[in-house]
């Protein structure tokens, strides 16, 4: 057992640069509320949403053409950018704190589609920059919520 004491003042020296800086959990409001974040992203009324397309309603944000949909949305692109700046001023405000780890909540209705489309790209764009991130989709395989 390790004394308190042998412990670093940064415990992220303990981990290789790899590790996990950032988790991101997509959830749907309809569900249940709100995962407690530092940052909570609502999704539902700017986003295209394929819920209302017969085709789409059953599939995911994991699936391509559900993601594409979405991603199809004006301005959602340069949102996700947004959303991993922010997360990325987070971390390096934190790095001389003793725990650098930053909790991003994305949400829409059901928390199957959108929310889950984009936790995949925010997390694609973090790891891209060389940040470890953690996704967790909270309600993706709960039912459809009906309209």
């Amino acid at each position: 057992m390790t004394s308190e004491s042998a412990m670093p003042a940064d415990l992220s020296t303990l981990y290789p640069t790899s590790h996990i800086q950032v988790v991101i959990t997509s959830f749907g409001y309809g569900h249940a509320p709100a995962p407690q974040a530092d940052l909570t992203v609502d999704a539902r009324r700017h986003l295209r949403n394929p819920h209302t397309d017969p085709a789409l309603r059953d599939l995911t944000g994991l699936n391509p053409t559900v993601r594409q949909h979405v991603l199809a949305t004006p301005g959602a692109r340069g949102n996700i950018q947004h959303v991993a700046n922010y997360a990325q001023t987070l971390l390096d405000d934190a790095a001389n704190q003793r725990q650098r780890l930053v909790t991003i909540a994305i949400g829409c209705i059901g928390g199957r589609h959108r929310a889950v489309a984009l936790a995949e790209e925010i997390a694609a764009t973090l790891r891209a920059g060389g940040v470890g991130v953690d996704v967790e989709h909270r309600d993706v395989d709960k039912p459809v919520i009906q309209d």
